[in-house]
């Protein structure tokens, strides 16, 4: 097939929707197919992109949106652009946005014929707290996800509480239950020694770690809290904060005793700093199926998070983690039942079983599955 992904963020900006359309694309064209991504431009993209055509973007823009610093946004090809891409000959179209990246791929699904494919990623309620006007946002927003939901051909959503977003908008179409894919091979092969040594912590001493966007939206001073209520009944503990942020710069002023911010690393250290740990913690209830809690399952590290519909998504309670309310007491309590000595292990062993089902292999032919069904308009199966 001639698959045509058109997003609003791509390598090397760092987020999920980035990080997984690089790793779908990677996975399809393992098996074979033709992938043609459509992102905005970037000013560290490499110079020569195979398979990537770079629209227009405005940093100023995403500024004023409230988006991530290195999170462009996408500008409308003019026509003489429009005409230079490949995309007559496309067999179908996937976006995972409803905006701008969305109304081009249903223009250009016109011109070429190909059915259009959405996954629903971003639970946008929870950001427009950043927009100059949130309940204006929020009035426009709702309707406007709803109405593009509608014209696509499939709609996927990572987990459960995307399906719920988009029920709460007023979509009541047909949802695929479709998880973002993990490279399984680069954590079966990684060792956490370099990046606890870089850290000055020794190879047994209970290490914990969030990895993620430090934003209000993560509820990082209920981590922060837990952990040290933890802490004080095992004072050997550790917590490396592995990203960045704007609540960087408050959270580091609240953190207490064992507890180092590193700062963000390359995609390509991610495999060796949750194979450093001994569990992901993570106290964010507005979570979809976050990438770095598959990751971290599939690094072998157990997951202790406050109750959400993602967290309910990944964790078999008493197997690869567990599930506890959005308080310092409860999350404390999970992180100590879950470092157990004799209870770490296993959780180890299942949080690493666990992630199969992730694997890019697995996530990729499912997804050529998908996309034969939008072209074939026959409906999907699995129904959220």
């Amino acid at each position: 097939m001639r698959i045509g992904i058109v997003t609003a963020t791509y390598l090397p900006s760092r987020n999920g929707v980035a990080t997984s359309t690089a790793l779908f694309a990677r996975g399809l064209r393992a098996r074979g197919h033709d992938v043609r991504i459509f992102a905005p431009r970037h000013p560290q993209m490499p110079p020569h992109e195979d398979g990537v055509y770079r629209l227009n973007s405005s940093f100023a823009g995403a500024r004023a949106l409230g988006a991530p610093a290195d999170y462009p946004v996408m500008l409308a090809p003019g026509p003489l652009l429009t005409s230079r891409l490949p995309l007559r000959d496309l067999d179908v179209l996937h976006t995972m946005h409803p905006f701008l990246a969305g109304q081009l791929a249903l223009r250009w699904s016109r011109a070429s014929g190909a059915p259009v494919v959405y996954t629903a990623h971003t639970q946008y309620d929870q950001y427009l707290h950043y927009t100059p006007m949130p309940r204006v946002g929020q009035a426009v927003l709702r309707p406007h996800v709803s109405a593009f939901a509608r014209r696509v051909n499939a709609v996927l959503a990572p987990g459960r509480a995307m399906v719920e977003m988009l029920r709460e908008y007023g979509y009541a179409g047909p949802v695929d239950l479709f998880p973002n894919p993990v490279d399984l091979a680069a954590f079966r092969a990684a060792n956490g020694a370099a990046f606890r040594a870089g850290f000055h912590v020794s190879p047994d001493t209970p290490l914990v770690m969030y990895l993620g966007r430090l934003a209000p939206e993560k509820n990082l001073e209920v981590m922060l809290r837990a952990f040290a209520l933890a802490r004080a009944s095992r004072p050997e503990l550790r917590l490396l904060v592995v990203g960045d942020g704007p609540s960087r710069a408050p959270m580091q002023a609240l953190a207490h005793g064992g507890v180092t911010f590193t700062g963000p690393v390359p995609y390509e250290q991610v495999p060796g700093a949750l194979a450093a740990a001994d569990a992901f913690i993570t106290a964010s209830t507005s979570e979809v199926l976050p990438m770095s809690m598959i990751e971290a399952l599939a690094a072998g590290a157990p997951l202790v998070a406050a109750q959400s519909p993602a967290a309910l998504d990944l964790i078999e309670e008493g197997v690869n983690g567990t599930v506890r309310p959005a308080t310092p007491e409860a999350l404390a309590d999970g992180l100590l039942h879950t470092l157990h000595p004799d209870r770490l292990p296993g959780l180890q062993a299942g949080a690493r079983a666990s992630a199969a089902q992730y694997d890019l292999p697995v996530r990729s032919a499912a997804l050529e599955a998908v996309y034969e069904q939008a072209r074939a308009g026959r409906p999907s199966r699995r129904r959220g």
